[in-house]
């Protein structure tokens, strides 16, 4: 039942600190923390050399030189020796219960993957359309007891039984290193295999975001990349699904109409509602445009050029 988490990491020095100030403190002990440093320049390597000095749990330093957020997750996965594979990002902090509720979920449910709420902390998002969207896409409030999932979520905040699955080394797809979305294959590929998925309604972490992606600019476009995943998925399917591609543009423009006529409306009357419909009517567009040359920049080369 060894347990392995990586955390990924780019140049976020406080977030990373907290991070693992959260691992440490954990009821459950991890068998060992794999920090995948995915700066080119390896700027975590003495911030984990001091984590490493005080924790009461093996943590490895892996530095990924090759930027890219598929790359640091391939990185941190191969690395790790545990059976099971828990996955932090460097702006989550866990609660103190929050791995052990992972593992029990695991075996109470039977899963061979588990994921937990997160509740997103924006430091600079006001009040109004943008705060409400700023919450809406940094947070995965659930229900509130465990239970069975029929669909998967993000990587941040979950846990995977790696001998449930054959998987090779590098189980992301580098062709999501800048836009993201190397998750959504990466679990669709495990529900091919076979994969059930539960809620860990006990396994709460914190997402903290920084003003830069509290801008419209930024929120915009994560809804649409979040739109992208379902036809992109389709595409990115060996063979590609052609019928999967028509039926998520189909369904992408149905919500640009529907949900951006609603989005107007409730803007006008402030309702509160107005968010949902905004973040809905962008995931429409995502999936109507979701070849690469519309896809919005998070990670990799954007991510060292900022």
């Amino acid at each position: 039942m060894s347990v392995s988490v990586v955390l990924p990491t780019f140049r976020r020095p406080k977030g990373l600190r907290d991070a693992l100030a959260s691992l440490m403190a954990q009821s459950r002990k991890p068998d060992e923390i794999i920090v995948v440093d995915n700066d080119p320049d390896g700027s975590a390597r003495n911030g984990v050399a001091n984590a490493r000095a005080v924790a009461r749990c093996a943590v490895r330093y892996i530095h990924e030189p090759l930027a890219g957020v598929a790359n640091a997750r391939n990185a941190g996965w191969a690395a790790a020796s545990g059976r099971y594979i828990a996955f932090l990002d460097d702006d989550e902090i866990a609660s103190a219960g929050w791995l052990e509720s992972l593992m029990t979920s695991a075996e109470t449910l039977g899963a061979s993957v588990v994921f937990g709420p997160l509740r997103g902390e924006a430091l600079d998002a006001p009040h109004g359309v943008r705060g409400a969207l700023a919450q809406r896409l940094y947070s995965r409030p659930g229900e509130k007891t465990d239970h069975a999932l029929d669909a998967p979520f993000g990587c941040g905040n979950s846990l995977v039984d790696r001998d449930a699955f054959n998987l090779p080394d590098a189980p992301f797809d580098p062709r999501m290193n800048v836009s993201g979305g190397e998750d959504d294959l990466f679990f669709a590929e495990l529900a091919r295999q076979g994969a059930r998925f539960g809620w860990s309604a006990k396994a709460h972490a914190i997402e903290t975001v920084d003003a830069r992606r509290t801008s419209w600019r930024y929120l915009l476009a994560r809804s649409f990349a979040f739109g992208q995943g379902a036809t992109q998925s389709a595409a990115n399917a060996r063979p590609r699904r052609w019928s999967g591609i028509a039926f998520w543009m189909c369904v992408g423009l149905g919500q640009m109409l529907v949900f951006g006529a609603l989005a107007a409306l409730s803007s006008l009357t402030r309702s509160k509602a107005a968010a949902s419909w905004l973040d809905r009517a962008v995931q429409g567009a995502g999936k109507l445009f979701w070849v690469e040359a519309f896809e919005p920049r998070f990670y990799g080369e954007a991510a060292v050029a900022d």
